[in-house]
């Protein structure tokens, strides 16, 4: 009776990753409601209401989707992910020569579903499947020595694959890839000289790209003009930009920063950002800045403590977990959170060149952030299986071959 009861419970999974998930959520509404007026005042898109509704049900959305995925065995998802993977290649593919643009920008990265108004991008999905497709795959049957042309065919081209469909378009993400591949490779034993193998295919396929999008025509409409830019004006001192070009694009972070600065100790209070409809992407990309300028460093202190816990959370879940393919599944997706949090707040203090990655679980957007709650929920899902674990007796001293050979 109790296990009937705990399949069908609410909430299911670590308890405490559940409430940190549900806090920030709630939050998300306040700072994306504030930040949403310039989209409806400067870019005349919307209103501040219907950018509200709009988020709130994405988040509600989001959070279907996270409980949707406890429902589903982990291992079955991994069972699926090459298949996946497979699938959102090809949408990833038809989007990088046939997608549309969003609100002026440069880059095709949507893609619209027919006959609606709904548009995705689908590198957020393929990054996704990807990640889960290596852990699957470094883990199963793990004790078997494996060829060489084995790991070049099933670990090394899809990485490189995803990471060039990706990279005409979005090149943090695909650095990303490039970066959370290599980490899940370590943290699942691959042998050290086929890391640095991927280390050079990797530097290599980089510099391939480098050469055919700046020197030849082979990759049309690509964005490497403007991250080279982008790293340009990072790297030169303020006192150095003069021209008026170099002033534009330094123009959000000095906005962010000035929103930062403005906020000091307690912040201007809810709603009361003066810079918002000065800040470009205030409501997405930037709306790390606004929530201090409003909340100041306390509350930024609060949320950025929120999600510490978070990534506590996730390194408990993924030790206390016996079998090799869920404990690595979890320190994979929650390293995919953890550099996309660090990278969006790293570029809102101006650490790093301007990027584009949304702030996990409280930026305005559809895409990402549903992953970001589908990867929460793989999460939740894994933490409600140690028990199931621990009730079985595959306990960590018995055959991790045999508990992973379940996946």
């Amino acid at each position: 009776m109790q296990a009937q009861e705990n399949k069908f419970e609410l909430l299911k999974g670590d308890k405490v990753l559940w409430s940190v998930i549900l806090l920030i959520s709630f939050f998300s509404v306040f700072p994306v409601y504030s930040a949403s007026s310039n989209l409806e005042y400067i870019v005349n898109s919307g209103t501040t209401t219907s950018h509200l509704i709009k988020h709130t049900i994405f988040v509600v959305v989001g959070l279907i989707f996270m409980r949707g995925v406890g429902l589903v065995k982990y291992e079955y998802i991994g069972k699926l992910s090459s298949i996946l993977l497979v699938a959102t290649v090809l949408l990833l593919g038809f989007t990088t020569f046939s997608g549309q643009t969003i609100d002026g920008a440069s880059a095709s990265r949507w893609l619209k579903i027919p006959g609606t108004a709904i548009s995705f991008q689908p590198s957020s999905f393929a990054y996704l499947m990807l990640i889960i497709y290596l852990c699957r795959y470094l883990t199963k049957k793990i004790k078997r020595e494996r060829l060489p042309l084995e790991n070049i065919v099933f670990i090394f081209l899809p990485v490189i694959l995803v990471f060039g469909l990706v990279a005409k378009d979005n090149g943090s993400t695909a650095l990303m890839i490039l970066m959370v591949s290599l980490l899940v490779m370590m943290i699942g034993q691959l042998d050290r000289k086929y890391i640095f193998g991927f280390l050079g295919i990797a530097s290599a396929a980089i510099g391939i790209f480098m050469f055919l999008a700046l020197k030849t025509e082979l990759i049309s409409n690509n964005r490497v003009h403007t991250w080279m830019s982008r790293v340009e004006t990072f790297t030169k001192k303020e006192n150095q930009i003069e021209d008026e070009v170099d002033k534009a694009k330094n123009y959000q972070v000095m906005q962010a920063k000035a929103a930062i600065v403005h906020g000091g100790i307690a912040g201007m209070g809810p709603g009361k950002s003066a810079l918002k409809q000065m800040l470009p992407q205030s409501a997405s990309d930037f709306i790390f800045a606004i929530i201090v300028e409003e909340y100041g460093f306390v509350g930024a202190a609060v949320l950025i403590a929120l999600y510490l816990i978070m990534m506590i959370r996730i390194v408990m879940i993924a030790s206390k977990m016996p079998a090799f393919f869920g404990s690595l599944l979890v320190l994979s997706l929650g390293t995919m959170i953890f550099i996309q949090l660090s990278v969006n707040i790293a570029v809102a203090v101006n650490l790093i060149p301007v990027t584009g990655q949304p702030l996990p679980l409280i930026s305005y957007g559809g895409t990402s952030m549903l992953v970001t709650y589908v990867q929460l929920g793989i999460i939740l899902n894994v933490s409600s299986r140690i028990q199931v674990f621990d009730e079985e007796g595959l306990g960590k001293k018995q055959s991790i071959e045999e508990i992973n050979d379940i996946a």
